[in-house]
């Protein structure tokens, strides 16, 4: 793929090169338009950076269709991970961006000394992390997973989900760590807000991520850990705000949590799991 973008791009530079060359040789015959003939417009035509840049995407496009739930992610380092020792509780935590992101060390790191394993992949929906439940939960051997997951499924990442589907998912993973001996903390899906649009022509995340369908999602998921004695961790009632959305101090994007955001998820994600391990 990298070989057909370096091409691609040197071809679309000399094609220029040539327009150019061709643009400053003078014609040698001047035809005038009659009356009934209006010059074509030129066609539209992407430059060269524009074409790249087209390609690139095309090219990430291309890799996630090839491992679309990106089970390669995590093979290597799943690999390499001990089993849990004698006593160890570990857990792991299943989710997207908001997981994956809890890993940067500007956040303080994650969970530091605690037998704690972060599988989060930024992006993802409930669908990809259900086909990677398998080797990135249950392969571990946790005693607990912590699930959070359905923004990007309302959002449309993997098309169009309805809130049933996202259900369906989330069930789905709690049956297969139900059946694999694992406890379950599944967390409600955090707010959002408008407050850092980042152009006037911008969609704001409460556009594309409508609060009350988190409410709606997060009101099932209480319901449904309740009844299958799974834990219900609730970091949206301590991020939002007067308003109803995110707090504007939690967050730089109005999506994914900042130092403070997570500071506020830590202890409520140690206390879910505390009383999983009951």
């Amino acid at each position: 793929m990298m070989t057909r973008v370096f091409l691609v791009t040197v071809t679309c530079l000399a094609v220029t090169a040539g327009q150019i060359s061709t643009a400053q040789v003078p014609s040698t015959t001047t035809a005038q338009p009659t009356a009934s003939q209006t010059p074509a417009a030129p066609p539209p035509s992407a430059s060269c950076p524009e074409m790249a840049s087209a390609l690139t995407a095309l090219m990430r496009s291309d890799m996630r269709l090839r491992d679309w739930s990106q089970l390669a992610r995590y093979r290597d380092a799943n690999r390499m991970l001990e089993p849990p020792a004698a006593g160890e509780s570990r857990v792991v935590f299943m989710g997207d961006s908001i997981t994956d992101g809890w890993q940067q060390p500007r956040y303080g790191g994650f969970f530091p000394g605690k037998p704690y394993v972060d599988r989060g992949i930024s992006g993802q929906t409930t669908p990809q992390m259900l086909i990677r439940f398998r080797p990135d939960v249950i392969d571990l051997k946790p005693k607990v997973v912590v699930i959070l997951a359905g923004t990007n499924d309302i959002a449309g990442n993997t098309g169009a989900t309805t809130n049933e589907d996202i259900q369906n998912n989330l069930a789905s993973m709690s049956e297969l760590a139900h059946a694999n001996k694992i406890r379950v903390v599944m967390a409600s899906v955090t707010p959002v807000s408008a407050y850092h649009v980042a152009s006037p022509g911008g969609v704001p995340q409460t556009t594309s991520r409508p609060m009350p369908r988190i409410q709606a999602l997060n009101g099932w998921i209480k319901s449904y850990t309740d009844a299958h004695g799974d834990v219900y961790l609730d970091y949206f009632s301590a991020m939002v705000d007067q308003s109803g959305v995110m707090r504007k101090e939690l967050t730089e994007d109005d999506l994914h949590p900042n130092a403070q955001g997570y500071a506020i998820m830590a202890p409520l994600a140690e206390a879910a799991i505390a009383r999983a391990l009951k």
